[in-house]
């Protein structure tokens, strides 16, 4: 009986990562050179130009007095921001969605104003409202409080821009939610609060999550309302996305770059740890 033999020369050989590449959907490769040319070119163009610093110099300008100051300014105002737009954002949703009230649809569409607003127009319109001279501006003068060209018009500005993201990440899922579970709590005994805290706010954990992620990085990336409602004063209200501007404006393109590698690096860090917030709330999701 004769016995068939397959030669090692019939067996499949393994793909290298270009024919595996060719081998994709067209939906793949249009996703893959899509993400390359409009995000891993211009990320890793960055890197490349602040790697021509030598490491001490990297360390030095990135470590500098005004440097630091200016990490603080960004990113602990930003977050402040996220913060202070998940407790009202949360409050917002509630009611947009909960409540029917006379011109429910024009302030639903008010909240979108940000989205459409120039940057520019923003910062000047808070720039004059939160002025000394201002409608809310000279209500806070006389109590010693400064808004505009302070650190405190910078949050007011983070807050401003970054406001929608909660609100609309939240709106749906309150949609969804069906108000039967919280009569069934209310029901068993529980209060008003207990409910919130126990029924309600979990399923919306990872929704508010989410907004706080993409509000906090739109608060750090902020450049155009945050240039005219600051004073721009370095140790005072000066943020990173300024800093890069000037240094830019000095021609110091180097020393731009590794401003920039820096924000990036912390910014991707915190957004990781929100992510893991993030995947640690989607237990509570019903």
């Amino acid at each position: 009986m004769a016995v068939s033999t397959i030669s090692p020369s019939a067996s499949p050989q393994p793909k290298n990562p270009v024919q595996r590449l060719l081998g994709l959907s067209w939906p793949w490769r249009i996703t893959l050179g899509y993400l390359t040319i409009m995000l891993l070119l211009p990320v890793a163009a960055l890197i490349a130009k602040a790697s021509t610093e030598k490491p001490a110099d990297f360390w030095r300008i990135a470590t500098s007095p005004v440097a630091l100051a200016t990490y603080n300014v960004t990113f602990v105002t930003a977050l402040i921001a996220a913060l202070i737009n998940a407790v009202f954002g949360v409050l917002i949703s509630w009611v947009l969605v909960r409540y029917d009230f006379p011109f429910k649809r024009i302030i639903d569409a008010a909240i979108d104003l940000p989205f459409a607003l120039p940057t520019s127009v923003a910062g000047l319109t808070l720039a004059t409202v939160y002025s000394d001279n201002g409608w809310i501006g000279s209500l806070l003068a006389p109590f010693g409080i400064k808004v505009a060209f302070t650190r405190l018009g910078v949050a007011v500005a983070m807050i401003f821009i970054s406001l929608p993201f909660v609100v609309r990440t939240l709106q749906p899922v309150l949609q969804d939610m069906e108000k039967e579970v919280e009569e069934a709590s209310w029901s068993l005994g529980a209060s008003q609060f207990q409910t919130f805290r126990r029924v309600v706010l979990p399923p919306l954990m990872p929704a508010i999550l989410t907004g706080v992620a993409l509000g906090f990085s739109r608060a750090v990336g902020e450049y155009g309302s945050v240039v005219i409602v600051a004073s721009n004063v370095p140790f005072k209200d000066l943020i990173a996305s300024v800093l890069i501007i000037q240094r830019l404006e000095q021609y110091d393109y180097s020393g731009a770059t590794v401003i920039g590698t820096v924000l990036l690096g912390i910014s991707l860090l915190i957004l990781l740890a929100i992510n893991l917030l993030q995947a640690w709330g989607r237990r509570y999701e019903l």
